[in-house]
């Protein structure tokens, strides 16, 4: 009798430890995943607040926030020499390219990095600097001749001489359908004229250090004195997404543009150049595209500058500039891409 009160004694002990032991699983198990979601909640890039500007945009057309961390742009990555990296490999030896870990200031993939290149509307990255350091987006522009005097089969907003356009529009159709007529504009009306526009980006360009550049219009349309680098291009990203406003308008797929010809109101929905953006190329999985600026001409090839995060919420740069076709430029960053998350 006393052995079998004994037996059930060191049953129900086990039962107990057993079902025990599990709690304990359990909860190790549930602390590990509120670990690693604290963890990614910590990793997220959050810029909410990190920069203040006093004419945001309106009528944005998103389903986004970008968030990017306070002190995105304190950090600079530095390399002066090529670096491989496994898995990659570039359609054209003549690209230039880059994948940049912001975070850690850690260059993952370089390739002729610091060597010339032409940036073709990557340039509008300069010009909307420009835009928000040394105009009111509240502001109206009156469309010269000149504006809309552009070379045949340029990216334009179809804008006439006589539009009245504000400078918020005028900036949405620069940044996100890449209108070479916006980008004139703009320069006309902060810079009085396109040479005394483009002193001021050139001066910009050596005040962030991208001293390999050399700009000589506000559209990035081809001129062989008109060049940068890739690195070049990851200073000026850098220091537009500053300002919140250029990181809000970066990141829309498509914008109703609206603005005065004579006693009419035109509005024509523009789409994103970038094709990220738009859907037509899906990123890697765990990979979001924030956002960036796309560059094409027949000299300069087909290029994208975007910034990018992981799935664990890491913020990166990754640019190619001078891709044969938009098709290789889009493959060639998907290889970029499917670097930022670990392997």
């Amino acid at each position: 009798m006393k052995r079998a009160v004994a037996r059930k004694a060191r049953r129900r002990k086990t039962i107990i430890g057993s079902i025990s032991l599990v709690f304990i699983l359990i909860i190790i198990l549930l602390l590990g995943i509120w670990g690693i979601l604290k963890l990614r909640q910590a990793k997220a890039l959050d810029m909410s607040y990190a920069y203040e500007y006093t004419a945001p945009p309106t009528d944005l057309v998103t389903d986004t926030e970008v968030q990017i961390a306070p002190a995105f742009a304190a950090k600079l990555c530095v390399i002066n020499e090529n670096k491989g990296l496994d898995g990659i490999q570039l359609t054209s030896a003549n690209e230039k390219v880059a994948l940049l870990n912001v975070e850690n200031r850690d260059t993952m993939y370089a390739q002729d990095i610091h060597t010339r290149a032409y940036p073709a509307s990557i340039t509008k990255i300069m010009t909307a600097i420009l835009a928000i350091k040394h105009s009111d987006m509240t502001d109206t522009v009156t469309i010269s001749q000149n504006a809309v005097t552009l070379e045949e089969g340029s990216q334009v907003c179809g804008f006439q001489a006589g539009d009245i356009v504000t400078m918020d529009e005028l900036f949405h159709g620069l940044l996100v359908y890449s209108g070479n007529d916006a980008a004139m504009a703009i320069a006309e009306h902060i810079g009085g004229n396109e040479a005394d526009f483009v002193k001021m980006m050139n001066d910009e360009l050596r005040a962030i250090g991208a001293t390999q550049s050399n700009f000589v219009n506000p559209h990035g349309l081809h001129d062989d004195n008109h060049y940068t680098t890739a690195y070049d291009i990851y200073l000026m990203l850098n220091e537009a997404l500053k300002y919140q406003y250029f990181v809000d308008v970066m990141q829309l797929s498509v914008y109703n543009l609206s603005y005065k010809r004579a006693d009419e109101t035109i509005t024509v929905k523009l789409d994103a150049t970038d094709q990220y953006l738009t859907g037509e190329v899906a990123a890697p999985a765990g990979v979001k595209v924030l956002g960036g600026k796309t560059g094409t001409t027949s000299a300069a090839g087909a290029c994208l500058a975007i910034l990018s995060q992981n799935e664990y919420g890491e913020p990166f740069v990754s640019i190619v500039l001078g891709a044969p076709t938009k098709a290789i430029l889009y493959q060639d960053m998907n290889q970029l891409l499917a670097k930022v998350n670990p392997q």
